[in-house]
């Protein structure tokens, strides 16, 4: 597909995932704070609580019934096109970047893996974390729920490492991202929305609600609330290189994931009790030191001479403006990626700093190394900036 196109393909679908991620996440958040926002003090009878709200110029009264009202209402709005569409133009969005793009954006420099074997990697991940998720919650561990959690935890972080070896870490980080927002958005449509079928079906048939449908609804929802945050995380990621850029990727998502999620528990109790307050400065002491643990270190000398803009002009000019250029010649790209173009040695003088965070800090570029970037010329280039700030 011409580029120019592929561009607005991207943007489109892009722009898509992005609204309907915030319908979703937005619902769920306010649907949250609902709960821990209800007036449960003197309920009236069959209620749970209401509560009082004002918002764009009006008071808005709600109420919350323990079961459901004694007659269901005509119109009654359901939340799951929200959580649907966000999976769907998230995959759209998978294919078109990753899948058209494999070999540039998937598949780790070195690596011997076609594009088609990295798709059916792709997918195969995808699917196998849905069947191993919804068969450990439906085997004994969901009646030991702190337990599962862990459990899950741990086989995420696994399948992170696991992907880092064939995917680039960016390719990784999002593939952990779509197999966290399979599993949310199969928590929606194979539990959560069958459990509330069950039980307004049998509220308007005047029949008992069968129990284990809310219990299982109430296990799964739990799980998406977790997870929230690190799938959050995961969709701004790249553009994070000093994130997936590292040796141990896979272990920055670890703790990045569990300082998320102590956030996310402070925030679901907090209306019940402050001894979780201590997960705020934790998590930003973690931020911190994550800061400090993937910064580059200093590289061992091995360039004993100046380097001049010329040697790293003509290293730019074979490896990056092949993309980084007024006139792209790689296929994938009609215009230089972020507007950055290496054409001349102004130019390149200009983004020196950036250059060596891309190329000698994290080697992310060029991507999937395609122009076959050595480590002899990323050590010029380093040093030739160090040059520079000097």
């Amino acid at each position: 597909m011409d580029p120019h196109y592929t561009e607005w393909l991207n943007l489109v679908i892009r722009w898509a995932h992005m609204i309907t991620g915030v319908a979703w996440i937005g619902a769920s958040f306010y649907f949250n704070w609902l709960e821990n926002h209800l007036d449960r003090r003197t309920p009236k009878e069959g209620q749970a609580g209401d509560l009082w709200a004002i918002h764009g110029g009006g008071i808005y009264h709600l109420e919350k019934y323990k079961l459901a009202p004694p007659q269901m209402p005509e119109k009654l709005h359901w939340f799951k096109w929200e959580a649907y569409t966000t999976w769907l133009s998230g995959m759209a969005l998978l294919s078109a970047v990753y899948y058209l793009n494999a070999q540039l954006y998937l598949v780790a420099p070195g690596v011997e893996l076609s594009s088609l074997g990295a798709i059916a990697i792709s997918l195969g991940s995808v699917i196998a974390g849905w069947v191993v998720y919804t068969t450990l919650c439906d085997s004994a561990l969901g009646k030991k729920p702190a337990l599962l959690g862990l459990i899950i935890f741990v086989l995420l972080i696994i399948a992170a490492w696991a992907l880092s070896l064939v995917f680039s870490g960016r390719g990784a980080f999002i593939h952990v991202g779509a197999i966290i927002g399979t599993i949310m958005v199969g928590n929606v449509f194979f539990v959560i929305m069958p459990a509330q079928r069950n039980l307004v079906g049998a509220i308007e048939s005047g029949e008992q609600p069968d129990p284990k449908w809310p219990a299982k609804g109430l296990l799964r929802s739990r799980h998406n609330n977790y997870l929230t945050l690190p799938v959050l995380f995961i969709m701004i990621s790249n553009h994070f290189p000093s994130t997936y850029g590292t040796q141990y990727n896979w272990l920055v998502l670890a703790i990045l994931a569990l300082l998320s999620v102590l956030v996310r528990h402070y925030f679901n109790t907090r209306h019940q009790t402050q001894k979780f307050a201590w997960t705020i400065p934790a998590a930003a002491l973690g931020m911190v030191c994550l800061a400090f643990v993937t910064a580059p270190k200093a590289p061992t000398e091995t360039v004993n001479k100046q380097v001049s803009i010329e040697e790293v002009s003509a290293i730019i000019e074979q490896r990056c403006t092949v993309c980084h250029s007024a006139t792209p010649t790689y296929a994938g790209f009609a215009t230089a990626p972020k507007g950055m173009m290496f054409d001349n040695p102004e130019q390149i003088t200009s983004y020196a700093a950036l250059i060596k965070a891309q190329t000698v800090d994290t080697n992310i570029m060029p991507l999937g190394n395609l122009t076959q970037m050595s480590d002899q010329e990323r050590q010029l280039v380093g040093k030739w900036v160090e040059q520079l700030s000097k």
